[in-house]
C-alpha cells in the first residue's frame, strides 16, 4: 500500500507558523510519504481562482515528486455550508472542478452535521441520495470520483453510510473509509470496516484514545461520543484502534489505493506524523 497523509494532519504546525499547503506538501516529502491529499483548498494571494492555485500546487508536487491522492471537502447537503442546503450541489460540482484541476482522483465530499428540526436520519438520507448523485454524476463526467467519509456523528455508523452509498447506486460514488471514526458512533471498529472495506475509494487510518462514559472527564482535547464515551485523537498506532487488522480487512477486500495517515491529536506535531508513518510501514509490509 502506499502510505499518505492528510494536510490535516499538519494542522498544529500550519496554526502555529503560517504555513500554507505548499509547505505541507514538502514535508510531506521530506518527512517519507509517497502521497499527500489537500483539505478545501483556498485561493492563493495573487491567484485569480481556487482553481489558479489547485493548478500551481499540482506543478509543485510533480515537481518535489509526491502524489496527489485526494482532495477533501467540507459539505453539509441537509443544512447548508455557506449557502442553502439545495445550492450545495452545485457549488460541489465547483469542488470537483478544483479537484480535476489539482489532479487528485478522488473527492471526498461530507454529507451532513446535523438533521433539520424534526427530520429522522432515515428521512435525511432520502433528501441526501439525489443530491449526491447529482454531484457524482457530474464528477464521473470530469474524471474524478466522489467519496463520502464516515463521520460526522449523524452518518457515521458503518450500516448508515452503507444505506447512502447504497441509495445513490453510481459506481462513481463509494466510501473514504476512516478506521479509526467508527468510534466517535460507538462502533466497534474492526467489525464497521469489514462492512465498508468493499465500497473503499479512499482510507484514512486515524487511531484514538478512549475512556468509558463514566470516568471523570478528562478534559482538554477530549470530546464525547454519541454515546457519551470520551475520546481524543492520537498517534496512529498508541490508541484503541485496531489499525493492522483493519487494514488488513481493507488489503483483502482488494483495495490498491492509498491510506492517509490523519493525525488529530495533542501530541508535538511533527515527532506525532513521522511515529505514525513508521508504524504503518510495519504494519502494511
Amino acid at each position: 500500500m502506499k502510505i499518505g497523509v492528510s494536510s490535516y494532519s499538519y494542522n498544529h504546525h500550519m496554526k502555529a507558523t503560517g504555513a500554507d499547503y505548499f509547505e505541507v506538501a514538502r514535508l510531506a516529502k521530506e518527512h517519507g510519504f509517497d502521497a499527500v491529499e489537500f483539505l478545501d483548498i483556498v485561493k492563493r494571494p495573487g491567484d485569480e481562482d481556487e482553481i489558479e492555485t489547485a493548478k500551481a500546487l499540482r506543478r509543485y508536487c510533480e515537481e518535489i515528486g509526491i502524489e496527489i491522492a485526494a482532495y477533501t471537502i467540507g459539505a453539509d447537503l441537509l443544512n447548508g455550508r455557506g449557502v442553502p442546503a439545495e445550492e450545495e450541489p452545485a457549488r460541489l460540482k465547483h469542488c470537483v472542478d478544483i479537484c480535476k484541476a489539482l489532479g487528485a482522483p478522488v473527492m471526498r465530499h461530507d454529507v451532513a452535521w446535523g438533521l433539520p428540526e424534526g427530520m429522522t436520519w432515515e428521512e435525511g438520507i432520502e433528501v441526501l441520495i439525489p443530491r449526491i448523485r447529482e454531484v457524482t454524476e457530474y464528477a464521473a463526467t470530469q474524471g474524478v470520483r466522489t467519496c463520502t467519509e464516515n463521520h460526522g456523528f449523524i452518518y457515521q455508523d458503518s450500516y448508515r453510510v452503507k444505506m447512502i452509498i447504497d441509495g445513490v447506486n453510481n459506481p462513481n460514488y463509494g466510501w473514504l473509509v476512516d478506521i479509526g471514526n467508527f468510534i466517535c458512533a460507538d462502533e466497534d471498529n474492526l467489525s464497521a470496516v469489514k462492512v465498508a472495506a468493499p465500497y473503499a475509494f479512499h482510507v484514512h487510518a486515524k487511531d484514538f484514545l478512549r475512556k468509558p462514559a463514566d470516568a471523570v472527564a478528562p478534559g482538554a482535547g477530549w470530546f464525547k461520543t454519541r454515546g457519551g464515551n470520551h475520546v481524543r485523537g492520537t498517534v496512529v498506532g498508541h490508541g484503541v484502534v485496531p489499525v493492522k487488522e483493519c487494514l488488513d480487512v481493507i488489503r483483502e477486500s482488494g483495495y490498491q489505493g492509498t491510506v492517509s495517515l490523519e493525525f488529530e491529536g495533542m501530541e508535538e506535531n511533527f515527532p506525532a506524523v513521522k511515529a505514525g508513518l513508521d508504524y504503518l510501514r510495519r504494519v502494511t509490509e
